[in-house]
């Protein structure tokens, strides 16, 4: 996995090129976001050994197999890891892919079952250190984001991508379709797309792509191509 140090607390794991897991630097050691795919665990602590600390908390953006790969490798060798995921996301997490009232999308998938039970459910607004949690559906059902409130970092998982460019959860793009394809909800994705560039964020950190410093120029045309696409007016814009 090749490491990239992107602000003075975020560092940013890659795999293959394209799979992204990140270290943010806590006071205590790190909180992991996301796990990435599996077989990662050895190099996600080596790197946050030789960064001075270790993996104290692994909080989930959501329960794709790509984000959680590991997660089953990380905890069970290190019990005293906390694992903290969305509220709506831990049913899903746990192998329950059924809807609740109220909601309905494309055909879930992507999805890979972990047995182990999260520490901490997380509602939006939580903090898991400096790090607080914005619920963002619409990639899936329960999808999170994390706003590290210390410099304004935003660690959108799959809300946006930057592979072709700065584009948001269930926008479709013929020579890139799969934020499309993989995405549960557009019409969530594209009113989540809004939330999270409404908290101007100093940089925009993704699980597929590089990280965006000053994004917010882009997130605004990213929205409003998300909106587009899903026929819909985006409600007071800013």
């Amino acid at each position: 996995m090749r490491l990239v140090q992107e602000t003075s607390n975020l560092f940013r794991l890659t795999r293959f090129g394209m799979i992204n897991c990140f270290l943010v630097r806590e006071d205590d050691g790190f909180t992991l976001v996301d796990t990435g795919l599996p077989g990662s665990a050895p190099t996600i602590l080596a790197h946050a050994r030789r960064l001075g600390s270790q993996v104290r908390r692994i909080a989930l953006t959501h329960a794709h197999w790509d984000h959680v790969g590991s997660l089953h490798a990380l905890l069970k060798n290190n019990p005293a890891i906390e694992l903290s995921v969305g509220t709506r996301e831990a049913p899903l997490l746990a192998g329950d892919h059924s809807l609740k009232p109220g909601e309905s999308g494309k055909k879930l998938r992507g999805f890979m079952r972990v047995d182990t039970r999260p520490t901490r459910t997380l509602c939006d607004g939580d903090r898991i250190g400096s790090l607080q949690s914005i619920f963002s559906p619409g990639h899936t059902p329960g999808h999170v984001a994390y706003f590290d409130v210390r410099d304004g970092s935003l660690l959108a998982g799959d809300a946006f991508n930057t592979q072709i460019g700065l584009v948001a959860a269930g926008v479709f793009k013929p020579h890139f379709p799969f934020p499309a394809w993989f995405s549960w909800n557009r019409f969530l994705a594209a009113e989540s797309a809004a939330k999270l560039r409404n908290l101007k964020p100093s940089c925009v950190a993704v699980g597929h792509g590089r990280t965006i410093i000053s994004p917010l120029e882009l997130m605004n045309r990213a929205v409003e191509l998300a909106f587009l696409q899903a026929g819909k007016t985006e409600r007071n814009p800013n």
